[in-house]
């Protein structure tokens, strides 16, 4: 099992062409489906000790890597038995369950077990669960159960009407996911769709995720990702490229003996009506490692680090600042806009987030000549692109190329675009972080790695993984001035 960091994220049908180029090679399908289960079974066993395993197999190539699972715990000498939603319908996964010696429960009627693993639909889900039932099988009533019927003995399923043994597969799922020890999924929970993360029908939330192959959107996206639990991947001779990537660790400069407060870079933020969403952000700024932080506008207080300037013209032509920070608590009237137009045009780097981001238009934003982070919310990104029902990676990355600046689409699931087609997505963030003045903070930890001359998309990761460490580290309520405090420890960690 694989942590998914700096892994490539691939589509449900980039996943597909991966697999077809290894298929054209010469590798069989049935092959791909044996190192899968083969897989699936190698990480099950490791977890599930000398627990009974049931396994829940679905009509198609996800239910066929279930069937080679099963069979491989057999032969491990794994307790394990396996429920099926309905008869196979691909030739790789009628092959996987002729493989398959024991006994196959109907879904509908299956006990559970202490380790459950879902593998009736993974990538590739286009409806409901609820739009399927499960059938009853083709026999009396006096029939043994399944754990009584001789080995290797096939049910065959009927689709007839509904009877009143008849579940429906999401309370089927439901029901033994929650009586399960461990609840694995393979690929992804059943009910989730692959590429926008959609939760088509609720499943229960799984303890951990087996990913086939490669990090699919799902895995990060929400509201898909909060059932996924923890994320491993697991490697099945098939590579992957792609242009988006689970967002790495980064490797951050350190001072040397000739540093000085300039070399570490010089950010300035701009401050508006609400002081204090300026003075959060500049606190981050310094947290994140800084050299120097000044503040251009009405402010007071501590830290005493912190340089405040009143804002003119003059104090924004220091040529030896490294990045600018318009935005927070900036305000939208006049005094809001004539500030705005000075950043724009005062020629240094930029993030803009808040109140700036309602200001603007993508192409006002394409035609500056400089680097530009923008970090909208999913407000502010309406707002400034447009609303859309298309996934929010596909959106991130057609606002990067049409402002022509790196975009930060904050949320639980923060997506970073580039306007090359570059990729971050962020691993799921701290529910806590929703409280006021936390993407202020980001804004100013963003502003830090800018100043400190990082690449734009490597400025906009590195702020993303140091805020979300930072909520990590404090755990259950906290506020954004203990959010930027913690940006240190955060810092400190790499």
């Amino acid at each position: 099992m694989i942590r998914i960091e700096c892994q490539p994220i691939l589509t449900a049908a980039e996943m597909r062409a991966a697999e077809n180029a290894v298929i054209a090679t010469g590798v069989s399908v049935e092959t791909l489906m044996d190192r899968a289960g083969t897989a699936i079974a190698e990480a099950v066993r490791r977890l599930a000790g000398t627990n009974e395993v049931l396994i829940l197999c679905g009509p198609g190539n996800n239910g066929g890597d279930g069937y080679v699972a099963a069979r491989v715990l057999a032969e491990m000498g794994v307790p394990v038995r396996v429920a099926a939603l309905s008869e196979p319908k691909t030739d790789a996964a009628k092959s996987a369950r002729a493989g398959w010696l024991g006994p196959i429960e109907t879904l509908a009627e299956a006990k559970h077990a202490p380790i459950l693993v879902d593998a009736l639909f993974g990538s590739g889900l286009t409806r409901p669960l609820d739009a399927i039932t499960t059938p009853t099988p083709n026999r009396s009533p006096a029939d043994a159960g399944a754990q009584d019927r001789p080995l290797g003995e096939r049910l065959e399923f009927s689709w007839a009407p509904a009877s009143a043994r008849e579940r429906s597969v999401v309370e089927c799922l439901h029901s033994l996911g929650n009586a399960a020890l461990l609840s694995i999924a393979v690929d992804l929970p059943s009910g989730l769709a692959t590429d926008s993360g959609q939760a088509l029908s609720t499943p229960p939330v799984f303890d951990l995720t087996l990913a086939l192959g490669a990090v699919k959107p799902a895995h990060l996206l929400q509201p898909a990702a909060r059932y996924c639990g923890q994320i491993r991947l697991l490697d099945i001779g098939v590579p992957t490229v792609s242009q988006a990537e689970v967002l790495k660790t980064p490797s951050l400069p350190t001072p040397g003996p000739d540093s000085h407060k300039y070399t570490r870079g010089m950010v300035a933020i701009i401050a508006g009506t609400m002081s204090g969403a300026a003075d959060l952000a500049a606190l981050a700024a310094m947290r994140a490692g800084a050299g120097y932080v000044t503040l251009l506008g009405d402010s007071q207080g501590p830290p005493h680090a912190l340089v405040r300037t009143p804002f003119s013209d003059q104090a924004l032509a220091n040529d030896r600042i490294g990045a600018l920070v318009i935005g927070p608590g900036l305000g939208r009237d006049d005094t809001a806009r004539a500030r705005l137009e000075a950043a724009l045009n005062a020629g240094h780097p930029l993030i803009i987030d808040g109140d700036a981001l309602r200001l603007l238009d993508p192409d006002h934003i394409k035609a500056l000549k400089v680097p530009v982070i923008l970090t909208p919310h999913a407000g502010e990104f309406d707002a400034l692109f447009g609303k859309s029902d298309t996934d929010k990676i596909t959106r991130a990355r057609d606002a990067a190329t049409r402002a022509n600046a790196v975009v930060v689409f904050k949320g639980a699931d923060t997506v970073i675009a580039a306007p090359d087609g570059r990729v971050r997505i962020a691993q799921g963030a701290s529910d806590w972080l929703s409280t006021a003045g936390t993407g202020d903070v980001l804004s100013g930890a963003i502003g830090a790695m800018l100043a400190a001359k990082l690449d734009p998309l490597d400025s906009a990761c590195a702020g993303v993984w140091l805020h979300g460490d930072a909520a990590r580290r404090l755990g259950p309520a906290f506020i954004a001035d203990d959010l930027a405090e913690a940006l240190r420890s955060a810092r400190a960690s790499l």
